[in-house]
């Protein structure tokens, strides 16, 4: 009698950016695969509306995390990803923003061909660019920026170099666009003073940007830190630098 045995089933994950929250910025493709996936790996940053889309048969898996309440480890999270697309024909990686910027969706990958799973990424727009956009203010814009640089303002331990060189940063850049600085702020403004940037400069915060419950603070590297106070403002958040800040009163 001949024995048979049983494959495990390889699937595909797919790592799909969910944007900034605004269900209308999910990309078609990304809402696609979140009508047909099996499973559903999501962060905590996903809004709400955008996980309605997922498919009611599918399993879905919290692996959010927020600063100081990590629900999964990152080699969790991978682990997590592999077990299933052994198991289930597709697997969804569900981020904020876009995965392959500062969303470990690199990472993420890598461990996937790694151990063998294939793996496709769809990119999502990135709160960097929507958050500002939503407060009345571009990026770029002949009259005041004609370049703008994307920085974490939470860098990770053990990580492949010491620190930001923000004085490189504040002399290399019109618009400044920080991801996750709100609680290292302070220290991000006087390394840029260091570079050159006055107490004048313009800084926007915009925190759950593109939201309904979106809120923003405009001020300037003076003031900025007192109206944070003020207002309990928390993160997430997405800071602004730079001229183009100054559009807010006009575009808003």
């Amino acid at each position: 009698m001949t024995e048979i045995t049983t494959q495990p089933c390889l699937g595909k994950v797919y790592l799909v950016g969910a944007g900034p929250g605004d269900p209308g910025l999910m990309t078609l493709k990304g809402k696609t695969l979140l009508e047909h996936a099996d499973v559903v790996v999501y962060d905590a940053l996903v809004s709400l509306p955008i996980l309605d889309m997922i498919s009611d048969r599918a399993l879905k898996i919290d692996a959010g995390k927020r600063r100081g309440r990590h629900s999964k480890l990152q080699d969790e999270t991978t682990q997590i990803l592999i077990e299933k697309a052994r198991q289930y024909p597709v697997v969804v990686r569900l981020k904020g923003g876009d995965p392959f910027v500062f969303g470990r969706g690199g990472e993420e990958m890598q461990d996937l061909v790694n151990a063998g799973i294939p793996v496709e990424v769809v990119p999502g727009i990135t709160a960097g660019i929507a958050a500002p956009a939503y407060a009345g203010i571009p990026v770029t814009h002949r009259g005041y920026s004609s370049s703008v640089t994307f920085v974490t303002g939470h860098e990770a331990t053990g990580k492949y170099r010491p620190n930001i060189n923000w004085q490189a940063i504040a002399q290399g850049s019109e618009t400044i666009v920080i991801y996750m600085g709100v609680h290292n702020l302070a220290n991000i403004i006087s390394g840029l003073q260091q570079g050159g940037l006055t107490a004048e400069t313009p800084i926007a915060l915009v925190r759950w940007g593109t939201r309904p419950e979106q809120q923003q603070l405009i001020g300037t590297f003076a003031t900025i830190l007192a109206q944070i106070e003020q207002n309990n403002f928390e993160a997430p958040a997405i800071a602004v630098i730079g001229n183009v800040v100054n559009l807010h009163s006009i575009l808003y």
